[in-house]
């Protein structure tokens, strides 16, 4: 292994990367192995060409010639052969192939797959700027270009709109990386591109307004005005019911049946042939508390009577807290479902294509259920507008790990069913999810596994990073090593939405366009001193009102 005179001689072609860095010494499916010279990686350092100078590096980019075509493979891993050495042994996968030039040399008419496998003791060739330009050239498909590839200085990396969201889509990065406006840059460039979209985003942090305040409409507790008979009743369950074990069971029985009187009760389901419990038929509340006090009413004994009186309790309570306003309020009862959901869906959208949900200033106790409640009639719609002039929907959630937590936690379950059956089986109704989060660990197994494209920033968390690894195709992996060392906003991207995996230098986005998600500058704000005063009393004054 240590003997060099299996390198041929410098080898000089119209093409710089003729030159032969090393030789396949192993070819398998997965993962092959080669030798490269050190000494000529040395050289080549010293080449004006970014993509030359970096060969032999892990993360870049090597090819090999298979008769009249290049294969071009991404290096995994290294090590030297032995500490005397000049050989270096390395791992490589396969990315895709293209023709070779007659005349140069160079590569054309790059695709991702392999057809035809080299043999041992091929030569392997450094990779150039043109032949990069070749791989990641967007072809005619609807895309947006949304970075730099690096290591180049100009060669842009796109994402291909229709597989982006075709197959919905994962946003993973540690916070402090960039995570939030990478989002931002994303949707403002597909939002550019689809002036009529309909893109629904959840915003746990009220982070996002200052971004679409120019593109979209905002929607919060207090222009949110989400009726709470849209509700189905597993989500009334989880708002009106607070008892646990067999007592739950008995508080659910006594709500579905009052809660399906109510609804036959309002004239709007004289036209429905098939009321049932979930039907999104408007009620009034003062109904079903009348309801629950009548059936109350028919129970001998005081013992009977605790079910009705809890339900009945909780309904008075959230009636009468303001901060319950913006969903439980009696100005809601009017049969506005086609409004609703005309301006959260952006059905018309007047050239401004997303929503933004701000539920950052909704109650933590029904925060999942708000949620549940906007993911489930986005599918729902989709579902009964089939055979309609389509209108596919994008559901965005940021802290996606709230909603659809792992095993090891637990929360709101409607909100999680939903939005494990959108990961699902969303894309066959045209609805795709782009899911945002810091934690994916967290994610409950297997939805990250149904996002055919997934974009990595940094991070931290050696569990997190296992975990995206394994969500990802093998030929993936090697860009997926250096996830620890990206810098702030670079990412890998690998699925559907590329041609083949990238690691992207992402765009900077205008002051205006980008998210109120940055850190506190401590080193300045901590010499500031005035009117502090005037702040607490403002502060407890919106604190007490419970209102921003």
């Amino acid at each position: 292994m240590n003997d060099m005179s299996m390198f041929r001689p410098l080898e000089k072609a119209p093409d710089e990367t003729a030159v032969q860095i090393g030789r396949l010494m192993e070819i398998a499916g997965s993962s092959s192995q080669i030798s490269l010279d050190a000494q000529m990686l040395a050289s080549l350092q010293e080449s004006a060409d970014p993509s030359i100078a970096m060969s032999g590096q892990v993360g870049s980019q090597v090819k090999i010639r298979v008769g009249q075509r290049w294969l071009i493979a991404n290096v995994r891993s290294l090590r030297l052969a032995d500490a005397d050495s000049d050989l270096i042994l390395g791992h490589i996968d396969f990315l895709g192939e293209g023709e070779e030039d007659r005349f140069t040399g160079r590569l054309l008419n790059f695709r991702r797959g392999v057809t035809r496998y080299p043999t041992p003791g091929s030569r392997v060739h450094p990779v150039s700027s043109n032949d990069m330009k070749q791989m990641y050239a967007a072809d005619e498909r609807a895309h947006i270009e949304i970075g730099t590839i690096y290591p180049t200085e100009d060669i842009r990396g796109a994402l291909y709109i229709d597989a982006l969201l075709g197959k919905h889509f994962a946003l993973l990065g540690s916070t402090g990386t960039g995570k939030s406006t990478s989002a931002a840059l994303i949707l403002h460039r597909i939002c550019r591109s689809a002036p009529e979209g309909h893109v629904v985003m959840i915003d746990p942090h009220g982070e996002y307004s200052a971004a679409f305040k120019g593109i979209g409409e905002i929607f919060d507790v207090g222009n949110l005005a989400m009726p709470y008979w849209l509700m189905n009743f597993e989500e009334h369950a989880e708002v009106f019911i607070t008892s646990t074990g067999a007592d739950r069971q008995m508080d659910s029985d006594i709500l579905a049946k009052c809660l399906l009187a109510a609804r036959a009760k309002n004239r709007a389901a004289e036209g429905v042939s098939k009321l049932t419990v979930d039907s999104p038929i408007p009620y009034l509340l003062s109904d079903l508390l009348n309801i629950l006090q009548t059936e109350m009413g028919k129970m001998d004994k005081a013992g009977g009577t605790a079910p009705y009186l809890r339900v009945k309790t909780k309904i008075e309570e959230i009636k009468a807290d303001p901060r319950y306003a913006f969903m439980f309020s009696g100005m809601l009862v009017a049969d506005t479902m086609a409004q609703f959901l005309s301006k959260i869906f952006r059905l018309p959208g007047y050239g401004k294509p997303i929503s933004i949900i701000d539920v950052s200033g909704v109650p933590n106790e029904i925060t999942s259920t708000v949620v549940a409640v906007l993911a489930r009639t986005v599918f729902d719609y989709a579902i009964w507008s089939r055979g309609e002039a389509q209108r596919p929907i994008l559901l965005v959630c940021e802290e996606a790990h709230r909603y659809i937590p792992s095993d090891r936690v637990t929360t709101g379950s409607s909100v999680r069913k939903i939005l494990e059956r959108i990961a699902k089986e969303g894309r066959k109704y045209g609805v795709s999810l782009g899911l945002i989060t810091q934690r994916p660990s967290d994610l409950a197994e297997g939805v990250l596994s149904q996002c055919g494209t997934i974009i990595a920033m940094r991070l931290n968390n050696d569990r997190d990073q296992a975990y995206v690894k394994s969500a990802m195709p093998e030929g993936a992996r090697g860009f997926l090593d250096s996830i620890p060392a990206l810098r702030n906003r670079e990412a890998i991207i690998c699925g559907e939405g590329v041609a083949i995996p990238i690691r992207v230098a992402l765009d900077d986005l205008e002051p205006e366009k980008r998210p109120a998600s940055t850190d506190p500058i401590f080193s300045e704000l901590w010499t500031q001193v005035g009117g502090e005063d005037q702040i607490l009393a403002r502060v407890i004054k919106r604190w007490r009102s419970q209102g921003k």
